[in-house]
């Protein structure tokens, strides 16, 4: 008699599976999304030239900021301290001409950032990659030190009651005390080792200001905890997985009826 083997999955095993779909929120939340790429230059990039040459290749991103890097130094000596400030060259930051999409492209890496409102991931992403393409072919970089996708949700709240309707767990008062809650900030990192990620969430509140409400937001920011291949088809699947758990973590942490604002 040949016996057979039979495996038992534990449901409780986190399990990335990329043919798992979401609902589509035609008013999403996100007021930002990013990729970053960790890549420090392989060459020696000129502040000028590197400018310049991306000047020519994104004719569609007309607005450009240098952007510097502050630190403070200093010794001491017979007669007291001496402190130093030091201003370094660190890359530059282009905006579109619709102000949607933000590239910085620095010596350390490149961040693709997509402003409210969304589109949708394919758009994002392929723009993403296009920019990504050229800091590569300016900067040369060997390896992606890590690899990361955020989204940071803004989602209105009229009161702090209201965050039980909106958060699956919601900041509570300890029983014994029964105290109002004026804010709160809660932040969690949570390991995914078996492929090899980091998932931090933070959930906070944004205070009302004059004329506005107060907010919820909700910061999702998924990243490698490795470095990441430089060849196309694996830079897409890491995208695609870190997509993916943004989304099971944006749809486990609010609640259905939270979700149903967004359909609208």
């Amino acid at each position: 008699m040949v016996g057979q083997i039979v495996r038992v999955i534990n449901p409780m095993v986190f399990r990335i599976d990329l043919n798992e779909s979401f609902a589509q929120l035609p008013s999403a939340p996100s007021v930002e999304a990013v990729i970053h790429w960790r890549a420090r230059a392989g060459r020696i990039l000129d502040p000028d030239s590197f400018r310049r040459l991306l000047i020519e290749k994104l004719p569609d991103y007309p607005f450009q900021q240098r952007q510097q890097e502050f630190r403070v130094g200093g010794e001491f000596g017979p007669e007291g301290s001496h402190v130093e400030h030091k201003q370094t060259w660190q890359g530059y930051h282009f905006q579109s001409s619709d102000n949607r999409y933000v590239a910085q492209f620095t010596r350390n890496g490149f961040v693709c950032s997509r402003l409210s409102p969304y589109e949708d991931w394919t758009t994002f992403e392929a723009e993403a990659l296009r920019l990504w393409t050229i800091y590569c072919e300016l900067a040369e970089p060997s390896e992606i030190q890590r690899l990361g996708v955020r989204f940071i949700n803004v989602i209105p709240a009229e009161t702090l009651d209201q965050l039980p309707d909106l958060l699956v767990a919601p900041p509570a008062s300890p029983s014994a005390m029964n105290l109002p809650i004026q804010e709160f900030m809660h932040q969690t990192r949570y390991a995914i080792t078996d492929y090899g990620y980091s998932l931090n969430v933070i959930q906070t509140i944004q205070p009302p200001s004059e004329g506005n409400e107060l907010k919820l937001i909700l910061d999702l920011d998924v990243y490698t905890e490795n470095a990441v291949e430089m060849a196309e088809s694996e830079l897409k699947r890491r995208l695609a997985e870190m997509r993916w758990i943004k989304n099971k973590a944006f749809f486990s942490m609010l609640t259905p009826d939270a979700i149903a604002r967004f359909r609208e």
